[in-house]
């Protein structure tokens, strides 16, 4: 979930049963609206499994796994079976998407996702758990920068990374979930 104070709103990544964003009131919880990938209306219909040669799907696949908010305003959000972020405005309109490490077929690579801390908000880390690493891609293009991490248990390694948070500092935290059952804070070097 992700709340826009100043438009007294929350957004929801409704991924677990459904496959959309739904976004409500943030004080009464009346409903405001709702979208699945590319903006269209979200279907319940059954999927065809993902092909990283196929033509990308219409609709979210699920789960529809993190929703977030820019400083300027577009929503991000985590199709993480479907190897891809898509990008809106904040009334769904669609925007761009970028397809991230498309070969991967397990649990999708797109688990979580962060927005880096300056005021641009010029990179977006990603929490990649099918395949055990934190991604740094361009916010604009979404052109890959760095990889880091691999599957393991030792420090800067990864099972399941399921979450991952930035702080003011521009240091990284991440959550893993299974059999990582951990946290761990990457320092930000200058």
């Amino acid at each position: 979930m992700m709340l826009d104070e100043q438009a007294n709103e929350l957004y929801v990544a409704d991924g677990y049963k459904n496959r959309r964003v739904i976004v409500f009131d943030a004080k009464s919880g009346a409903f405001k609206r709702l979208w699945g990938a590319y903006g269209h209306k979200p279907s319940d219909e059954k999927m065809a499994a993902y092909k990283p040669d196929a033509p990308p799907s219409e609709q979210f696949s699920n789960p529809v796994h993190c929703v977030r908010i820019s400083n300027d305003g577009l929503v991000y959000v985590c199709d993480r079976a479907n190897d891809r972020i898509q990008v809106f405005r904040k009334d769904g309109t669609f925007v761009k998407e970028f397809r991230i490490e498309p070969e991967t077929m397990q649990n999708g690579s797109v688990w979580d996702l962060v927005l880096s801390e300056d005021s641009g908000q010029k990179y977006i880390f990603i929490a990649d758990g099918a395949n055990g690493q934190i991604i740094t891609i361009n916010r604009d293009d979404g052109k890959a920068i760095t990889q880091w991490g691999r599957h393991g248990h030792q420090p800067g390694q990864f099972k399941w990374v399921h979450n991952i948070a930035i702080d003011s500092k521009g240091n990284i935290y991440t959550a893993e979930v299974g059999f990582g059952r951990r946290t761990q804070k990457f320092r930000r070097v200058e």
